[in-house]
């Protein structure tokens, strides 16, 4: 621990004055982050390192299992990250980032082992349909194949929460808003995007177009019918 501490200092006395002119001029003008990454808590994922972000690019928000609860009148954490990172920062992209080997969905595949943590066990909830979608469409995997299934689906259905938050929903409609789904194997080093046209996952490689699980691009259900109308 002493060991961490210490890197206060190093950020202190290297870190802050080699970027100072950019700190100043967040300090000044604010942030505009680029995207809202919503990425697992596991010690393993660095939303920044991954996305090699300077300060000011990522809003993150970071909870076991990269959880996304659909929207409810009952103030959550995750649903004011992503309210306020759409409505009062303006944030174009919205990432939800899982992972290999993650505890959270072992957890979930094994309820067993939540039964000393009830509150981990609630949260868990939220991803109860990876469960159910593994279950009943991939009964043959076992072990760390079932977990990876698990983890995969798992950010499907966080991406289907996403789009019950009346923000996100309207961002969408606009036009506004794209959702991406990423997957970073951490043994690899590898980082699979969610392909929204083939619902499968890929590798992101920087000689082909970025899988993305919706994206940007006007989508207004009553338009067509308006316009006829008209």
């Amino acid at each position: 621990m002493n060991e961490l501490i210490g890197r206060v200092f190093s950020f202190e006395k290297q870190v802050f004055p080699n970027q100072s002119a950019l700190y100043s001029q967040l300090a000044h003008d604010g942030q505009r982050p680029k995207a809202l990454m919503i990425s697992c808590a596991d010690s393993r994922i660095v939303p920044e390192l991954i996305m090699q972000a300077d300060p000011g690019d990522l809003f993150v928000c970071r909870n076991a299992g990269n959880i996304v609860p659909p929207f409810a009148q009952a103030n959550g954490g995750v649903s004011s990250a992503v309210e306020y990172a759409v409505v009062a920062l303006g944030v174009r992209d919205i990432i939800v980032c899982g992972h290999s080997d993650c505890g959270a969905m072992k957890g979930l595949m094994n309820k067993d082992a939540l039964e000393r943590m009830p509150n981990v066990a609630a949260w868990l909830r939220h991803a109860h349909a990876a469960h159910e979608v593994v279950s009943e469409c991939y009964p043959h995997l076992e072990g760390a194949e079932r977990v990876r299934a698990v983890s995969l689906e798992n950010i499907v259905a966080q991406i289907n929460h996403l789009r019950t938050h009346p923000s996100v929903a309207a961002g969408i409609a606009r036009g506004d808003i794209a959702l991406h789904g990423w997957f970073v194997d951490i043994h690899a080093g590898l980082i699979l995007g969610l392909d929204g046209e083939t619902g499968r996952f890929r590798p992101l490689r920087d000689d082909q177009p970025l899988p993305v699980a919706l994206p940007h691009g006007r989508r207004l259900a009553a338009d067509e019918t308006l316009e006829a109308a008209e």
